[in-house]
């Protein structure tokens, strides 16, 4: 059967397809299950499942996790003889792009793969939608042929090169009330009004689920003279998303609409604002921390956002080598002192300390926290948010906790010396205390208290453990192989394995080409010896903390990397990139 013949005739119609279709959906199985992608015993269940929820088959397999949708999709190519093609390998054509509208893209989820013998082939994961084929046939006037794709595929192509929100952006064009909005002043009626239109509710809307779509961390909306560009921070790593060109002329509207969002005042213009708000997205609840500030073409906003399934991990997801590993398990569970975990902003140093608290909690111990924001509302743990704006700091608060007998206080940042001097004296009463500090490694975090004026002696007899972190991203599992490095790849600290080989990701769909996908922590680990201890006192610098350190056992950060390296889990440039000499 070649479905092309069927959608270049407008004979025969989408019901008689589809009822076709009805009889050959055991023969999909058959094919499942003679290219060995389920079992017999898989199919029964999935027919007998189908059959009771009234669903077709195919989707029950999907459902069921017998099959995936790849799968399926490449199944029914065979079945009905129309080739599948995949997306990520696929060349597109500009100026193909301009010849099929936008609007019936996006309206039943085409894409424009190639002109080939003539006609146009279109992606799709539907091929009984005949009434799509005959309405492109008819604005086109060329002939169409549809190939085969998984709607994820075709979905992820159309953003890309149509633009996130792109078909909204084609509604607004029309509605008046929201394009005059970059030509109002100071009176914020219109620009409310038109925050709320449906269209603009729709388009943040969208470029808030593509970001949780890609596992972005942070969006960022930057307004210049002629453009405004939305980028997601993915894996660490800012990404620009393609959006429409025309989206600029909707500036002020997206950005009120954040801020309607967020409580903030939307006609403040002059001066940063920062907020939050909640949204439920794939069945979870995520969290958004959002600030403005006012830039030379308009205002940017940066959206962090928090979700907090991704944010709570156990102790043997964060990473940890195994030396690390259970230094830090004896660490946690001293009675009393104070555990400092360091590193840059998104370094991870959150969800490590998540991680222990998760870890550690029982009926037995209470435990408190001051953060800012609290990201994760953990069971079992009273949690305080920090409001500066009424004299809830860190410093306010970890005061007050004091007198609610808690075994085990986490201090969201020790931000000055206030908050250190309260910290120190609560681990000195017989509380564990931990906290956050912005260092670059572990051993140039006493000096970092130090040089906020905390005593040397209250630092070095309080102090227990500093752990430094980064993130890197990890090789794609899906398409890792091994390789042989060129011998400039190779610093000069790293020592290859026996057999001289490394691992990348060639680059596939589920990592979009990268060769990575996700990320994992590296550490190091240093704990406060005697010999160490000596040296706060004296006010030594980090670099002779250090060398003790060293001397006693200590390996540091980008050790760790290369052991990662060599492991498989990432790669030579990644440790290059966040880890010094």
């Amino acid at each position: 059967m070649r479905f092309s013949c069927v959608c270049k005739s407008g004979g025969v119609s989408q019901n008689s397809i589809q009822q076709q279709a009805e009889g050959q959906r055991v023969s999909i199985t058959s094919i499942l299950v003679k290219h060995g992608k389920i079992t017999d015993t898989q199919r029964s269940e999935a027919e007998q499942a189908a059959s009771s929820d009234g669903v077709p088959v195919e989707q029950k397999l999907v459902d069921l996790k017998f099959a995936t949708e790849l799968d399926v999709i490449e199944a029914r190519g065979e079945q009905l003889s129309i080739p599948f093609v995949d997306l990520s390998k696929v060349k597109v054509d500009p100026e193909l792009l301009k010849v099929v509208p936008s609007r019936t893209v996006h309206r039943y989820n085409l894409f424009p793969v190639d002109r080939k013998n003539g006609a146009i082939r279109l992606a799709t994961c539907n091929p009984f939608d005949l009434y799509a084929f005959d309405e492109l046939r008819m604005l086109t006037g060329c002939k169409v042929e549809p190939v085969l794709a998984p709607e994820q595929d075709i979905l992820r192509v159309i953003r890309e090169h149509y633009g996130v929100g792109g078909q909204t952006v084609e509604e607004m064009i029309g509605i008046d009330d929201v394009e005059v909005v970059t030509d109002v002043g100071d009176d914020s009626g219109d620009i409310l009004e038109a925050a709320q239109e449906a269209t603009v509710v729709k388009l943040v809307n969208e470029i808030l689920v593509e970001a949780i779509r890609d596992r972005a961390s942070d969006i960022h909306i930057e307004p210049f003279e002629n453009d405004l560009r939305i980028r997601y921070r993915i894996d660490g790593v800012l990404h620009t998303t393609h959006v429409p060109p025309e989206i600029r002329r909707f500036q002020n509207a997206i950005i009120s609409r954040i801020k309607i969002l967020s409580n903030l005042n939307i006609a403040e213009k002059r001066l940063p604002q920062d907020g939050g708000f909640r949204i439920r997205a794939q069945n979870r609840d995520i969290d958004l921390r959002v600030s403005i500030i006012p830039a030379a073409h308009g205002e940017g906003v940066v959206m962090r956002i928090l979700d907090k399934q991704s944010v709570l991990l156990s102790m043997s997801d964060l990473g940890m080598g195994d030396a690390v590993f259970e230094e830090w398990r004896d660490l946690i569970a001293m009675p009393h002192g104070i555990v400092l975990v360091t590193g840059p902003t998104g370094s991870g140093k959150t969800t490590s300390l998540y991680a222990a608290l998760n870890s550690i909690k029982s009926d037995e111990i209470k435990i408190l926290t001051v953060e800012d924001p609290v990201e994760y509302f953990i069971d079992g743990i009273n949690q305080v948010q920090m409001k500066p704006s009424i004299g809830l700091t860190f410093a306010a608060g970890l005061r007050a906790f004091l007198r609610h007998d808690p075994d085990v206080i986490l201090v969201g940042e020790i931000r000055d010396k206030e908050t250190a001097e309260v910290a120190i004296n609560a681990s000195l009463t017989g509380h564990l205390v931990f906290s956050t500090l912005h260092t670059n490694d572990a051993s140039g975090a006493p000096t970092r208290l130090l040089d906020m004026g905390v005593e040397a002696f209250l630092v070095s007899s309080s102090v227990e453990g500093i752990l430094a972190q980064r993130l890197v991203r990890r090789i794609c599992q899906s398409c890792i192989e091994k390789y042989t490095p060129e011998p400039s790849e190779i610093p000069d600290d790293l020592e290859l394995p026996e057999d001289g080989m490394l691992f990348r990701g060639k680059g596939c769909r589920d990592c979009r080409d990268t060769g990575l996908k996700g990320r994992e922590g590296i550490y190091e680990l240093l704990r406060i010896t005697d010999e160490i201890r000596d040296i706060i006192v004296k006010h030594g610098t980090a670099g002779d903390i250090l060398k003790v350190a060293k001397a006693g056992g200590f390996k540091v950060m980008r050790e760790d990397g290369w052991n990662k390296v060599r492991e498989g889990k990432t790669t030579v440039s990644e440790i290059v990139r966040v880890a010094k000499a």
